[in-house]
């Protein structure tokens, strides 16, 4: 593997989060020398199989990620130019425009028997689309990341989600690809743009409505309408369990209380929100609480 969630460039972030700037730089390099050019600008074989890969978890935007935050922590020109060439890349792809922004899981679609070809959350959506956006704003001053980072938002709104709207359409709660992971960029633009969306607390309710609770405590199930039984065990980690939906419930109290808006816990592909300049900041310890 050679992405964000199981490869370099999810290795080159770690290492830069924990200060060591060499490591980062040293994972990150591979993908100047393997970057295929393609008619919108390159893109990366993330896997050894045929399909290209377009979006954060497993594809060019979470490399994108790795290679602008790196070159700019680095003063890496090449690494900054090589991400705009990628970023480029999904965005010649997009199907949705003007107004909205939706591009294919992959292409070839990889294991179309059972993956969707169009996601709408963090891993393999605009949920996390925009997050690379925000990133490439704040690292170029462009404001053309943040229109594309509005049009991202606008598809998420306006695609059903949370609703169940058929089996297997939105039937996770988590970080990866699920509802908190959305729920990441409402508190993002709560903070960046003071937008006061409703579509925050419909998703908290979401949450709320689907938790399991009892004397144990506080769990949440995700869905495999394809499996039975359908409901899954409950998870206690990061990307499909606990852990990622409480981090985001916790700073979702912060942001609608007016306290501070930063996580108490960083996570190093996460962009900072920065409610002083209305962009996305980045670095090591810059949203410690």
């Amino acid at each position: 593997m050679f992405e964000l969630l199981a490869g370099n460039a999810g290795i080159g972030l770690g290492a830069l989060s924990c200060g060591d700037r060499d490591l980062a730089v040293l994972a990150v390099e591979p993908y100047l020398r393997s970057a295929d050019p393609t008619p919108g600008g390159v893109n990366w074989a993330v896997r050894p199989s045929p399909p290209r890969s377009h979006h954060m978890a497993h594809g060019t935007l979470g490399i994108v990620v790795a290679l602008a935050t790196i070159g700019s922590a680095a003063g890496r020109r090449d690494l900054i130019d090589l991400a705009l060439a990628g970023a480029a890349d999904v965005v010649a792809r997009d199907e949705a425009g003007p107004n909205g922004f939706l591009v294919p899981h992959s292409d070839p679609q990889h294991r179309p028997d059972l993956i969707e070809r169009y996601s709408y959350g963090w891993c393999n959506g605009p949920a996390g689309d925009a997050q690379a956006f925000r990133l490439l704003g704040a690292v170029t001053g462009d404001p053309a990341w943040a229109a594309l980072a509005d049009r991202c938002w606008h598809t998420v709104t306006q695609s059903g989600l949370p609703r169940r709207i058929r089996p297997g359409f939105w039937d996770n709660n988590g970080s990866c690809c699920g509802t908190a992971g959305v729920l990441a960029l409402a508190c993002d633009r709560h903070v960046e743009q003071r937008e006061h969306s409703g579509f925050s607390t419909v998703l908290v309710d979401d949450l709320a409505a689907r938790a399991t609770s009892d004397a144990a405590g506080v769990r949440w199930s995700n869905h495999e309408p394809r499996a039975t039984p359908s409901v899954l065990e409950p998870r206690t980690g990061w990307a499909m369990g606990n852990a990622g939906i409480i981090r985001e419930l916790l700073r979702f109290a912060r942001v609608s209380a007016g306290r501070d808006p930063a996580y108490a816990t960083p996570w190093p592909d996460h962009p900072v929100a920065s409610p002083m300049t209305g962009l996305a900041g980045h670095g090591r310890g810059a949203e410690s609480a």
